[in-house]
């Protein structure tokens, strides 16, 4: 036997070998053959391949096995049972670019379904090489590695720890100032991730000078990139004073506003994020906002938007109002109370609804002045309309309620509050009695005004127990009139005069 047919057995293996790999690696980005290819024992016929003599038959065996673990999480299970991690970290310094692209692939594929899987990764060592590769020259490298660390540290601290334990921070901070976008884009994004669980992580990507950076892409033009920028920099913003105050003095204001009015949905609602979450920590924080015309700005994105974008910009009026008289006349005067208002008839969703009873709440909370804004803008009836209506959430229903209440106590703008005698449950008939109570005796117009609009006739129908507060309260306001008119408007009065009309006998 020649030479040359002994070497053409050993090219038909190879062939064979690449021809098996690639097949796999196509199958397997089609959902429909994933699970003859799982019955066959695909990933245990890969694994060896992973060392193969041929840098392009470990690279495509890499890319099947990536494929398999991100279709589902017992694929990825499987993966990590059949010993493959820590082949495929060990292999990765001395490869090539193309194969660490694919195994960093692998790497995210598992760690992205469960915090277990994740665990497995980091234990396997593959932080420290992942760490390697974000120092590559090689951008798609970097990207496949960002990508890894991403997955792993989104799940809870204890991996993000890791993730910054093994010295990522730094790197990713680099990784946001290359030139290339998606690169860019999923360093912030991971960034982003480590910085929401806690206030010492986000410390850390502080430390290594993020936010600079970060505050720096605000105005870039690439959509997707701005979502994770605004993104990182509320799970910054959101866990202290301390964090917010290092993000607005890094001139956030005024270009964060500009992103308000961005064309893309997802800008405009981590925009909003972004400034909830820095007025929600002081009312120094919220003046700022204010002054910089950022209440005005949120006010406008919430008419202009409908659904879950809205979301954001409502908690963060209702931040701003809650902290003071001041603020609250602010958004008064931005004519935030409209937009509120309209979410709570407009939207769908009950969380929407109950974020908006709480603005308002928030906003008329503090004085008469304040609740006579908010009452004049017809809000009363339609808080009163979704706490009684019985497809409210329950948590939707405790939020009407604590706004009406919040509102009602300060309230003193009497025709607003007449509608509701007709209609509101004891719960909060209490509170609309309580406020007709302390007015009327000080007001002859509105005590006029209560007998000719059948306030008072209401009133009397009013079964309350003795002794208690709405009977103090309907005590009060039977004392601001004569008893005559008290008892002429008493349930059962019209026929106690029949019956003496019946028995009076004519004078002839």
């Amino acid at each position: 036997m020649s030479q040359r047919q002994v070497l053409q057995v050993f090219e038909q293996y190879q062939r064979a070998r690449t021809q098996f790999v690639q097949g796999v690696a196509d199958l397997a980005a089609r959902p429909q053959s994933i699970e003859t290819l799982r019955s066959a024992g695909v990933v245990s016929l890969l694994r060896p391949l992973l060392l193969d003599v041929v840098p392009s038959v470990r690279q495509t065996a890499a890319l099947g096995l990536g494929r398999l673990a991100d279709y589902n999480v017992d694929l990825a299970e499987a993966v990590v049972k059949a010993g493959i991690l820590p082949q495929l970290v060990r292999s990765l310094p001395e490869e090539n670019r193309y194969y660490k692209k694919t195994a960093a692939f692998v790497l995210r594929a598992i760690a992205k379904h469960s915090p277990q899987l994740a665990q497995a990764v980091v234990q396997s060592g593959a932080l420290e090489t992942l760490v390697i590769c974000l120092e590559d020259f090689d951008p798609g490298v970097k990207e496949g590695a960002c990508w890894a660390f991403d997955y792993i540290a989104r799940h809870n601290p204890e991996l993000s720890q890791a993730v910054v334990e093994a010295g990522a921070v730094p790197l990713l901070v680099l990784c946001i100032q290359e030139p290339e976008i998606a690169l860019k884009r999923i360093a912030a994004s991971t960034l982003s991730d480590i910085s929401k669980h806690s206030p010492e992580l986000a410390q850390t990507v502080v430390d290594a000078g993020a936010i600079a950076h970060l505050a720096q892409m605000i105005p870039n033009p690439d959509a997707k990139l701005k979502r994770q920028v605004l993104s990182a920099l509320s799970q910054i913003a959101k866990h202290s004073v301390d964090l917010a105050e290092l993000v607005v003095e890094a001139e956030i204001f005024p270009v964060v506003l500009t992103c308000l009015k961005d064309s893309d949905e997802y800008v405009k609602k981590n925009g909003a994020t972004l400034i909830r979450e820095i007025a929600k920590h002081s009312p120094e924080l919220s003046q700022l906002i204010v002054n910089s015309g950022g209440v005005a700005a949120v006010i406008d994105c919430i008419g202009s938007c409908r659904g879950t974008v809205r979301l954001p910009g409502i908690m963060m009026l209702g931040y701003v109002a809650a902290h003071s008289e001041n603020l609250s006349m602010a958004v008064i005067v931005s004519k935030g109370i409209p937009p509120l208002c309209a979410c709570l008839i407009e939207e769908h969703e009950d969380h929407i609804k109950a974020a908006a009873a709480w603005a308002l709440g928030q906003i008329g909370r503090h004085t008469a002045e304040h609740a006579r804004h908010v009452a004049g803008a017809n809000v009363l009836p339609t808080l009163l309309d979704i706490y009684v209506d019985t497809r409210s959430s329950e948590d939707l229903k405790m939020k009407a309620k604590k706004a009406l209440k919040n509102i009602l106590q300060k309230c003193t703008h009497l025709p607003a509050l007449e509608p509701l005698l007709h209609d509101a449950p004891p719960s909060i008939m209490k509170h609309i009695i309580g406020q007709f109570s302390k007015v009327l005796p000080h007001d002859s117009k509105a005590r006029r005004l209560f007998v000719t609009t059948g306030g008072l006739k209401k009133v009397q129908e009013i079964k309350a127990d003795a002794g208690s507060l709405l009977q103090e309260y309907i005590n009060t306001i039977n004392n601001c009139y004569p008893e005559e008119i008290v008892r002429y408007y008493s349930p059962g009065y019209s026929e106690i005069l029949l019956e003496r009309v019946e028995s009076y006998q004519p004078v002839l």
